[in-house]
């Protein structure tokens, strides 16, 4: 055994971990979880974490600013994920087990990049549900509006964006305005401020129905996989079933001259969506924490995978399409992209098909929760199999067999902070966690080829192509593209936004002389580096929260998984 921070675990040993679990006195049942999941439920289990609240909200304000031309965020973003997965089938189908990006991470770099993404999952998954919380949540609260059941303004929103709103409304009145005459927003968030039980400066407001979908959606993932399973697919089928509606109907009310303006703010009001966008490809992620629950992960996990990307890919561009087609991108910065575009159209069935886009959403966003739900207490369980967290986090419910204890704990670390916290912060923190997911497990596969032991656990490589030549070569033609016809662009890095990219300019560097030195597999390296390339559009801010919840992790770890690791030296 070794102190060291890097000590790794060997495929062989994950393997035997997972297969015996836990046989001391607390353990209280039998360790095996139960393998139901085929392909399809796999499949539907992705698509239901890819399409979801990036199709019923985020797709809006991503089209806003960047106009049509953001269906090339999407094919840029599925093909930097494209590349991820192979990543992620080669791991999943050498490490059939539940721990994910967690596992992977410890036998490709070690026990503290193993804890350092670990940690960084908490943020993917539960901080991921809790903005999913709060979306749906509004979805529920407009359609309960619609049937004539109005539910108070103090039980509907965060505490921030109602004193927010309440402050911006206090201005206006005070300009010579009125309460009656405020914007329909700004009206509710004063309403809720002014109506809610408290003080003038202690106000009690917190998102109820976010709390709410939380509990259901808990308790059928704490009941067990397979009424998980059946409930996912039937809303994944539901799900499916609207798309298709919006893009047949839709067809009919495309304006081709909306998307003669195809790129309006340039490059760069493209990749301000890339908070929204990449959120919907945390699916591959979600679909290995599932392994050993699968029949047959080694063949069945891959296939999955690319089963998402191909689908959810096709159905993201041809809807941004139909979106931006039937109304104006300057008109879709709005909470309910779908129905508002035929709620633009003005005639009595686009009305009607809104109305039932609206309803099903509340299906469809659920489908979302329940996966990333499912997804977090088995990476917990993982971690605490290894001895970094205590034990009753891998405990199996006799009955269920399910991560019991750690599906409680997910349930209110995501549920709590859902009733208070803002939609716009939380997903901006899960999209960031969910690169650097990927960033870590395209690199860790580079350093799993590098020894030749653990070829005869993967029944799926990635193809090896040799990035020798071909990415310095890439590197330095693109490096001349931008001092010709950008030769502003360094200078402008200059500022404390400009951080991330120097960063990921100065990881490029280094990731091209490794390439040409070592002969790395290509699609690894593309993927790191189209990755990180996308966390470098994310705002200094988002990076600044992001290290600090890495530190936080560090800090928990030296003092509680480093002395408790099964590979410590003390135990």
């Amino acid at each position: 055994m070794s102190d060291n921070v890097f000590r790794k675990k060997s495929i062989e040993k994950i393997l035997q971990d997972a297969e015996q679990g836990f046989s001391d006195a607390e353990h209280t049942g039998p360790n095996a979880l139960r393998r139901s999941l085929k392909v399809k439920d796999l499949t539907f289990l992705g698509i239901a974490a890819v399409i979801g609240t990036g199709v019923f909200t985020a797709i809006g304000s991503a089209s806003y600013h960047g106009g049509p031309a953001v269906t090339l965020l999407f094919l840029f973003t599925a093909i930097a994920c494209g590349f991820a997965a192979f990543c992620y089938a080669e791991f999943a189908s050498a490490v059939p087990v539940a721990g994910s990006a967690y596992t992977y991470s410890y036998i490709a770099f070690g026990e503290i990049f193993a804890w350092i993404i670990g940690w960084d999952l908490l943020m993917e998954y539960a901080i991921g549900n809790i903005a999913v919380a709060i979306s749906w949540s509004q979805y529920f609260v407009r359609v309960l509006a619609g049937f004539g059941v109005h539910l108070p303004g103090w039980l509907t929103m965060d505490y921030v964006s109602a004193h927010t709103g309440y402050l911006h409304a206090q201005e206006a009145i005070s300009k010579g305005g009125s309460p009656a005459k405020l914007d329909a927003g700004m009206k509710y968030a004063y309403d809720a401020w002014t109506t809610a039980p408290g003080g003038d400066s202690i106000k009690l407001i917190m998102n109820f129905p976010a709390l709410l979908i939380v509990a259901i959606i808990s308790y059928i993932v704490y009941i067990g996989i397979r009424e998980s399973k059946r409930a996912n697919n039937i809303m994944v089928i539901t799900k499916l079933g609207i798309i298709v509606v919006v893009i047949i109907a839709g067809a009919f009310y495309v304006d081709p001259g909306n998307w003669s303006n195809f790129m309006p703010n340039g490059f760069s009001g493209v990749m301000k969506g890339v908070s929204a966008v990449f959120f919907a490809y945390i699916g591959f992620d979600a679909i290995s924490t599932t392994a050993e629950e699968c029949e047959n992960p080694q063949r069945d996990l891959p296939k999955a995978m690319f089963n998402t990307l191909f689908i959810c890919t096709g159905l993201y561009i041809v809807l941004v399409l139909v979106l931006t087609g039937m109304s104006h991108y300057t008109k879709l910065n709005v909470a309910d992209p779908l129905a508002f575009v035929f709620e633009d159209q003005h005639s009595k069935a686009a009305t009607w098909v809104a109305g039932v886009i609206s309803v099903s959403a509340i299906v469809v966003i659920a489908s979302v929760l329940l996966v990333y739900q499912l997804g977090q207490p088995r990476i917990w369980m993982s971690m605490s199999r290894d001895g970094l967290l205590p034990k009753i986090f891998s405990r199996i419910h006799p009955k269920y067999h399910t991560p019991s204890f750690s599906t409680v704990v997910t349930g209110l670390v995501v549920a709590i902070p859902a009733l208070f916290l803002n939609l716009d912060v939380v997903l901006a923190l899960t999209s960031i966690g969910t690169l650097f997911a990927f960033v870590l497990v395209c690199g860790g596969v580079l350093m799993l080829n590098s020894d030749k032991k653990n070829d005869q656990y993967a029944k799926f490589k990635v193809p090896y192509v040799n990035g020798k030549y071909i990415v310095p070569l890439a590197f330095i033609i693109i490096l001349g593209c931008i001092l010709k016809f950008a030769p502003g662009y360094f200078t402008q890095l200059m500022t404390s936004e400009g951080v991330p990219m120097i960063i990921f300019l100065v990881v490029a560097i280094v990731v091209t002389i490794l390439t040409f030195v070592k002969s790395y597999s290509l699609i690894p390296v593309l993927g790191l580096l189209s990755c990180f390339y996308l966390m470098a559009q994310e705002s200094a801010t988002n990076w600044a929260r992001f290290v600090i919840w890495l530190v936080i992790g560090l800090v928990i770890y030296f003092f509680y998984g480093f002395k408790n690791s099964k590979l410590s030296g003390r135990i």
